[in-house]
């Protein structure tokens, strides 16, 4: 059989680029901050961001699928091509609960990125097999080539997004993942070459590229909704620029006072569903993270609803001060000071905080609580 000249159109290769990166975007975002939530929505946000994801490579499959243009008229098998979808949903899932209910380490990230390197390997192969009257045909090479590089790219995109959980490592993982699906299936597909068939091996009915078109439509639209509603989370203005009426404020309540001096306010955090308290001399530092902050003390990291705006004004008479438009610091935790050209790093010896930047605006307030 004489294998089967194909191409691509060049605007659906772009769609299905887009669509891979708005599948990352939608299901990086989703878990962000999964930590400070109870178990019982860490695992619907699980759910949520594995169909997001899982769906997404699937989309991206079908939507170059449908700009490959090949000389013989050809179908999918429903069933198959429904399967391929699941697999990649369900290996998204099962990487998703390791990255947020085992310990994150470096070796976590390596198996998770593996599982969802295979997993879109495993989706793009099952895909492949569900084309009717035509037969994919691959090499030993395009096959090892294909694993190797899937594995190798979604590794770096897990390690990215989930080295640093800010904004801008979600971007920059969203574009590591989007190009390692793209990258994958095209790697594969030059791996891949078509011959024509004469026999039908349908386990379910037979679609169409028209009907697959419809299909691919819906999911993409879907995604494009989930899209929309996270990237408008990300794209809000920060608390400190949102407008507020002009109504004025009341004024601050005093501190309640007991032989033993002023009693120092308390910060709430969220845990488990539930809002505790810790007091600021316990607090080594605040983060901003979006819209809201994290509190590192001595042992822990906890999640706070104040934004670093409100942050420092609640706590403006307290032990923090700002040194950094996403930091306050708690002098009594600093370890050491370093002095660089236009700024500073705070040392911290807390658990999950090593060192914390100073603003070139803020460096003599340091210093001045420091006392060097």
């Amino acid at each position: 059989m004489e294998p089967l000249d194909f191409s691509h159109s060049p605007m659906l290769v772009i769609a299905s680029l887009f669509v891979a990166l708005m599948s990352g975007f939608t299901g990086l975002s989703l878990t962000q901050g999964l930590s400070q939530r109870s178990i019982e929505q860490r695992k619907i946000l699980i759910v949520l961001a594995a169909i997001a994801l899982g769906g997404g490579i699937w989309s991206m499959h079908f939507v170059a699928m449908l700009g490959l243009q090949l000389p013989i008229l050809f179908y999918y098998d429903a069933a198959i091509t429904l399967a391929s979808a699941l697999v990649a949903i369900l290996v998204v899932g099962l990487a998703l609960l390791i990255l947020h209910f085992w310990k994150r380490t470096r070796t976590t990230l390596v198996l998770a990125g593996t599982i969802v390197g295979l997993g879109v390997l495993a989706m793009h192969y099952l895909g492949m097999s569900a084309m009717e009257l035509c037969q994919a045909l691959y090499t030993p090479l395009g096959i090892g080539l294909s694993v190797i590089s899937s594995c190798v790219l979604n590794i770096a995109a897990f390690a990215i997004a989930y080295g640093n959980r800010s904004q801008r490592g979600i971007v920059v993982g969203t574009l590591f993942f989007g190009f390692a699906v793209f990258a994958v299936h095209f790697i594969a597909i030059s791996g891949t070459s078509f011959v024509e068939v004469d026999v039908l091996t349908e386990v379910g009915p037979l679609i169409s590229n028209e009907v697959l078109a419809i299909g691919v439509v819906l999911s993409s639209f879907v995604l494009c909704g989930a899209f929309l509603l996270t990237g408008v989370t990300v794209l809000a203005p920060p608390a400190g620029n949102r407008q507020v009426s002009a109504r004025p404020e009341p004024a601050p309540e005093p501190e309640k006072s007991t032989s033993a001096g002023t009693v120092p306010p308390q910060i709430p955090y969220e845990q488990e569903g539930r809002t505790l308290f810790v007091s600021t001399d316990a607090v080594a530092a605040i983060r901003a993270e979006g819209h809201y902050t994290h509190l590192y003390t001595a042992t822990d990291k906890l999640f706070c609803v104040w934004s670093i705006t409100e942050a420092t004004k609640r706590l403006a008479q307290g032990p923090l001060i700002k040194v950094h438009r996403s930091y306050l610091v708690n002098p009594a935790f600093v370890t050491g000071f370093e002095r660089l050209k236009d700024n500073g790093v705070c040392h911290f010896d807390v658990t999950h905080l090593k060192k914390v930047p100073v603003s070139r605006s803020r460096l003599r307030d340091v210093r001045d609580a420091l006392g060097v």
